[in-house]
């Protein structure tokens, strides 16, 4: 008989992964076929057998304050080993090569982070835990991408492996999944402008941040229905917030958004299956201002939720809270 091999690519992180160990399969919501097995395990420091978590252990058997060290070593922590492989197998290693030899790091590192995120999210709402969280491009210690047999690749392991280079990451300036943009030095500084002030009571987040935040993850990951609802909410705090501060540099902007205001209420009503709101066009109907916006997005059916859409909405409302922030904070 001729081996069965499987691609995979494997992600390692500097830190346990919320769900337990084992091996997850994952079928297509339209059909009900496996799309993918994920394998989990957590590595023990010192190269120890998977499975175990050192540090949680750890935290069991010391239940009273331990004197230490006025300069403590750092504690050895456990990480954490994601493989991400496609479950329909291959009969010939050269097609396993071709894969290879054609992958793009590109397109793959962040296809196998929505896999994993998949999963992680699954995790969050199965436990209830609001501080379980998703992975960017920039989290992984390493990936790796080969092929291997059955037992072989649910272990963890392969025949062949390649690591493959980083996709970049959204602070250190080079583009990312989702199609970001380079930043570039001045605009890598200002967060930290920023921060000072948050931290010293100079300035409060406004409402409307958090939100647009939350939303951008969930647009990302392919949660459109939990997108559209969080973008409502921003919209709605966003022209509160924004015509409150008064600000004489931003009324173009604060115009564009009040045009595409009903677009995003109807695309939440959309997500809750209520009664769309009467007058509100859909959102890809709805121009933009001519100076700042992108192309707009295409057309769609009546009562379903348009990714593309939103992500223009949503885009267009970042832009004005870069804006907001980009001349900095003495003016």
């Amino acid at each position: 008989m001729s081996q069965r091999l499987f691609l995979f690519v494997q992600l390692e992180f500097p830190w346990p992964l919320d769900p337990p160990d084992g091996r997850y399969l994952l079928r297509s919501h339209a059909d009900g076929e496996p799309e993918h097995v994920v394998v989990l395990a957590t590595l023990q420091p010192g190269g120890g057998p998977p499975g175990q978590r050192p540090g949680v252990l750890r935290r069991r058997l010391h239940t009273r304050p331990r004197r230490v060290a006025p300069e403590p070593a750092p504690l050895p922590v456990a990480s954490a080993r994601a493989t991400i492989v496609d479950p329909i197998s291959l009969s010939a290693e050269r097609q396993a090569k071709a894969w290879l030899a054609d992958l793009d790091p590109e397109h793959e590192i962040p296809a196998a982070l929505a896999v994993l995120n998949r999963v992680l999210y699954a995790q969050r709402i199965a436990a209830a835990d609001p501080y379980a969280r998703e992975l960017s491009a920039e989290h992984p210690l390493s990936v790796r991408a080969g092929w291997g047999e059955g037992e072989q690749v649910a272990e963890g392991r392969w025949l062949h492996a390649v690591e493959l280079p980083a996709t970049g990451s959204r602070r250190g300036g080079s583009a990312v999944a989702g199609g970001l943009p380079r930043r570039g030095r001045s605009a890598a500084l200002r967060p930290h402008e920023r921060l000072a002030r948050l931290l010293g009571s100079r300035e409060q987040p406004l409402l409307c941040e958090e939100l647009v935040l939350r939303a951008r993850l969930d647009l990302e990951q392919g949660r459109v229905g939990h997108a559209a609802l969080e973008l409502d909410r921003a919209y709605a705090a966003a022209l509160a917030e924004l015509a409150e501060e008064q600000r004489g540099d931003l009324p173009l902007r604060v115009a564009e958004l009040d045009s595409l205001r009903g677009g995003v209420r109807r695309a939440a009503a959309i997500a809750l299956a209520e009664e769309e709101p009467e007058q509100a066009p859909p959102l890809q109907q709805v121009p933009a201002a001519p100076s700042h916006a992108a192309a707009g997005p295409a057309e769609h059916v009546p009562g379903e939720l348009d990714a593309d859409a939103l992500g223009h909405a949503l885009g267009r409302l970042e832009a004005v809270l870069r804006a907001r922030t980009a001349l900095g904070f003495d003016s």
